[in-house]
C-alpha cells in the first residue's frame, strides 16, 4: 500500500523525531555538549521542514534567513542546512520535492531568489541546480613566520569591548559590501546582543587607524598547550587596509613562543595573505559553498545592476533541466542605460541555453560564458553575445571577489 506522504513545517511537537533523525545523520553530540531545549525549537531565523510517511519523519531540511552581499547589494538568501534523509529512505526521491517546498516558501515569504549551502556530497545538490562557487577554507601558517612581520607605524591594537561592537560591525559591513557572497551579519539568524558577538572567543583585537577608525580585526581563541604543537585559532580575520593586515599578523605572530601554528578561517584570495613574508599557507580543511538561482527574474532584480558601462542590448536566454521546476523556460535579459533587467519570455530558437548549474555560475560572476560552454553548461546562442554577458557580470561585480566567512 502506498504510504501517506506529507511535507510541512516542523513544530515543537516534532522535536523528538527531528533530533533523532539529526543524530542518525550527523552523529551523537560531543561529550559536554548541552542538551537541546525543546522550548527553544525552532530557533530564531530558522525554519525546519519535514516529509512524513504515515506519521514518521523520513526527511528534513532547515532553512536559514539570510541576506548576502553582492558588490553592495543585499540579496535575500535562503541558507540550507541540516539536510537529512532516514537511512532506509535514501535514494527514494524525497529531497527534490522537499526542497521545492522549502525554497518556494522562502521566495514567497522573504523574497529569497537564491539559495546557498555547504554540501557534504556536492553531486546530490548539483542535480538540484546548485553549483560550487567558492569555499570556506581553514589554513595554517607557522607562527614563527608571522613573527617576522613588522607592525607598521600609525596602527594601534586594542582589545574590543562591548562598546566597540557597533564599530566592529561597521568594519565588517564595509569589507563585506565590496565582496561577492559573504553573509550580511544582521537579522534573526545573528546574535541579538553586542555581548553575544564577543562571546566564545578569547579575544577580539582591533586594528585602529590614526583617527580611531577600525581598519580590521581578528577574533581569536587561544586553545590549549604552550609548545610547537599548540594552535592559535582565528575565527574571523577581516582587514580593510594593508597596514591592518600587517599589524594583526604581527600580533598573531607574537604568540610564536607558545604556539606552533596559527589557524585561520578564510576564503578566496584573501588580501591579508599579500603581506606575508612566506609562502607557507597550508589549506588543512575546506567547506565547498554552493549556490542555486531559484527565480532568475527576482535574482537579477536583487543584484541591482545599475550604472554599468555596458551598451544597450538584449539577449535571449533559456534554462533547461531544472528538477525543482522553477527555472525552465525562456528569458529576455535587457540592458538599458546601464541598468540590467530580466523578464520571462517565450523560448526562442537561437537563445543561449543554460543548465541551472551554468546559471548559478553566471549569476555569481564565477565563470565566463566561454568557460560554461567548455564545461557543457551553456550552448547555442550567438557567441557575440558572450562578451556582452561577461561584461554585464564583470561590470556588475565592480571588482568584487567571491568570499564567504560563516559556516552554517
Amino acid at each position: 500500500m502506498t504510504p501517506h506522504r506529507e511535507t510541512r513545517p516542523l513544530t515543537r511537537a516534532d522535536f523528538e523525531q527531528t533530533t533523532a533523525l539529526s543524530r542518525e545523520a550527523f552523529g551523537e553530540p560531543l561529550p559536554g555538549t548541552p542538551p537541546l531545549d525543546p522550548a527553544a525549537f525552532p530557533r530564531p531565523g530558522m525554519h525546519s521542514w519535514g516529509t512524513f510517511e504515515d506519521g514518521r519523519l523520513v526527511a528534513k531540511v532547515v532553512e536559514r534567513e539570510y541576506h548576502s552581499w553582492w558588490a553592495g547589494a543585499r540579496v535575500p538568501t535562503n541558507g540550507i542546512a541540516g539536510v537529512t534523509v532516514a537511512a532506509e529512505h535514501r535514494g527514494g526521491g524525497h529531497l527534490a520535492p522537499l526542497l521545492r517546498e522549502v525554497l518556494g516558501a522562502g521566495l514567497r515569504e522573504r523574497g529569497e531568489a537564491v539559495s546557498t549551502l555547504y554540501p557534504t556530497a556536492p553531486g546530490i545538490y548539483r542535480g538540484l541546480g546548485y553549483e560550487l562557487v567558492t569555499s570556506l577554507d581553514t589554513v595554517e601558517v607557522p607562527a614563527a613566520a608571522l613573527a617576522r612581520v613588522r607592525a607598521p607605524e600609525g596602527v594601534t591594537l586594542r582589545r574590543a569591548t562591548v562598546a566597540d561592537v557597533p564599530a566592529l560591525r561597521a568594519a565588517y559591513d564595509r569589507w563585506a559590501a565590496r565582496q561577492h557572497g559573504p553573509l550580511v551579519r544582521r537579522g534573526p539568524s545573528w546574535p541579538a546582543t553586542d555581548a553575544e558577538l564577543l562571546a566564545d572567543v578569547t579575544g577580539t583585537t582591533l586594528a585602529l587607524g590614526r583617527d580611531e577608525e577600525v581598519l580590521g580585526y581578528a577574533a581569536w581563541r587561544r586553545g590549549q598547550g604552550y609548545d610547537d604543537t599548540a594552535v592559535l585559532e582565528v575565527d574571523d580575520l577581516v582587514v580593510r587596509h594593508v597596514d591592518a593586515a600587517r599589524a594583526l599578523w604581527a600580533f598573531l605572530g607574537s604568540f610564536s613562543s607558545v604556539v606552533g601554528k596559527v589557524r585561520v578561517q578564510t576564503s578566496g584570495t584573501d588580501a591579508a595573505r599579500l603581506v606575508l613574508p612566506t609562502v607557507h599557507w597550508s589549506v588543512v580543511g575546506s567547506h565547498p559553498y554552493m549556490l542555486r538561482v531559484h527565480d532568475l527574474v527576482e535574482a537579477v532584480r536583487a543584484r541591482a545592476l545599475t550604472g554599468l558601462p555596458v551598451p544597450d542590448a538584449a539577449v535571449a536566454l533559456e534554462v533547461a533541466g531544472d528538477r525543482l521546476g522553477t527555472l525552465d523556460g525562456g528569458y529576455a535579459l535587457r540592458v538599458v542605460d546601464g541598468a540590467v533587467a530580466c523578464e520571462r519570455a517565450d523560448a526562442r530558437a537561437g537563445a543561449l541555453r543554460l543548465t541551472p548549474q551554468g546559471l548559478a555560475l553566471l549569476w555569481a560572476g564565477a565563470w565566463s560564458v566561454g568557460a560554461l560552454r567548455d564545461a557543457g553548461l551553456a550552448a547555442g546562442g550567438d557567441e557575440a553575445d558572450d562578451a556582452l554577458l561577461d561584461a554585464v557580470w564583470s561590470a556588475g561585480a565592480r571588482g568584487a571577489a567571491l568570499h564567504v566567512r560563516d559556516y552554517f
